[in-house]
């Protein structure tokens, strides 16, 4: 499957480069699944797409002929963010993935997969702005599926401006509503198609400062499980300075704990090691904030259950994302998975100084 432009293989162009993404922001590790540190390396874009329909299989998952409605995740966000390479991750779960239906299809298709008796249990389709005027019939569609009590999630891929001018830049092609005009006016006018199904997304990730391995990473954590758990977690470390997550759900800020960058003994290293963290935690109010902020997302967590939705993106913000914010993340992202809460621990700007 193909996008615009790409979040990467080691086939395909990238689009961006060392120097514009540091090789330490943006870590990744899942927790309480793997806890492995995610891939660091190569920053990635997604790779040139021809229109038309394009259809490919994955490996089927265990368990598939159980279903007898498919279950439907629709993939679609900002051109250069990196749709393929979340299809293409989906396609390596399992998932019979769909690239550039037209979005009038697609209760064709899930019916397609009633009929395969189980073969088909899981579809992935990628719906953008490349389908013109079959676009608008997005919300038609999703009308049908919900009348008909289709189990259906919707990931929408974000990025920033900046990121998305270098991802096409770096390929050399055109926007696909730019015509005549710049690519900022392309991606200008692609928001704003968007902005409702942006609204409407079960899941949406910024992908401005990750790297093709960390957003494999990410999609993983959310569907290789075999069953859903009720509610997944992102907790993401950053600076300030550097300017708020735009994926996060909650922010919270630890600029009210002394910070460790005027402990000269502590400066030169991050949250993750023991005797930052232990500073930051000894410090009056910090335990008593993890406390309380824990029963908080406990009682938040219920209430996005009961609202039917999955997926949770806190961050948690100091002024460089090094100390404090490291260290409180790591503790925060513990106490939920001691609450059964798959977690993963993304460190976005450690490493940027």
């Amino acid at each position: 499957m193909e996008d615009e432009t790409p979040p990467t293989t080691e086939h395909e162009t990238q689009p961006t480069t060392e120097h514009e993404t540091p090789p330490t922001a943006g870590r990744e590790r899942a927790r309480g699944t793997t806890g492995e540190d995610a891939d660091p390396r190569t920053a990635g874009s997604e790779r040139g797409q021809d229109d038309g329909a394009q259809v490919s299989t994955g490996k089927e998952a265990a368990g598939a002929h159980e279903a007898a409605i498919p279950e439907l995740v629709i993939i679609s966000g900002m051109s250069g963010a990196g749709r393929s390479t979340a299809a293409k991750c989906l396609e390596d779960l399992g998932w019979f993935v769909v690239d550039n239906l037209p979005p009038a299809l697609i209760p064709t298709m899930v019916e397609l997969g009633a009929r395969s008796q189980g073969n088909v249990a899981r579809i992935a389709v990628v719906v953008d702005v490349r389908g013109r005027r079959f676009f608008d019939n997005l919300r038609e569609s999703l009308a049908d599926l919900d009348a008909r009590g289709v189990t259906r999630r919707i990931v929408f891929l974000e990025s920033s401006d900046d990121a998305l001018v270098r991802r096409f830049e770096s390929v050399r092609r055109p926007h696909p509503l730019q015509g005549d005009g710049r690519i900022v006016d392309g991606i200008a006018a692609e928001r704003e198609l968007l902005r409702e199904l942006r609204g409407d997304a079960d899941l949406v990730i910024d992908t401005s400062s990750l790297n093709v391995h960390e957003l494999r990473a990410k999609m993983d954590a959310q569907f290789a499980g075999e069953e859903e758990p009720a509610l997944r977690a992102t907790v993401m470390s950053f600076g300030f300075k550097y300017g708020l997550p735009v994926d996060a759900d909650l922010v919270v800020d630890m600029r009210f704990l002394p910070n460790p960058h005027w402990v000269p003994e502590l400066r030169p290293f991050t949250g993750l090691n023991e005797e930052v963290s232990s500073y930051v935690l000894n410090q009056p109010g910090a335990k008593e904030f993890l406390d309380r902020y824990t029963e908080l997302l406990e009682m938040i967590a219920a209430g996005y259950r009961r609202e039917g939705k999955r997926y949770v993106t806190v961050a948690v913000g100091c002024t460089g994302g090094k100390h404090r914010s490291v260290a409180m993340s790591e503790k925060l992202a513990a106490r939920l998975v001691a609450e059964g809460v798959e977690t993963v621990v993304v460190h976005r700007d450690m490493g940027r100084e």
